[in-house]
């Protein structure tokens, strides 16, 4: 676990991540990361949780129409 300390940034307060945790999130200066809410409290993950709905959608028409896609691949 990492303790964070606030810090002002211009008119708005930001955490700073340590690098050890920039490393294990795969982040990089001027990535995005997105704060979910979870039965535990709140998340912090670089990952968008609407993109991974839309990606699981596209799977499921993907491996229905499998065989559409693979003709209109040719």
């Amino acid at each position: 676990m990492h303790a964070l300390k606030l810090t002002q940034i211009g008119n708005s307060v930001g955490l700073i991540l340590p690098k050890e945790v920039l490393a294990r999130l795969k982040l990089e200066k001027g990535d995005t990361v997105f704060v979910t809410e979870t039965p535990d409290g709140l998340a912090v993950t670089p990952y968008d949780p609407a993109f991974e709905s839309q990606m699981e959608a596209a799977r499921a028409v993907m491996k229905k129409r499998r065989a559409v896609l693979h003709e209109l691949a040719k």
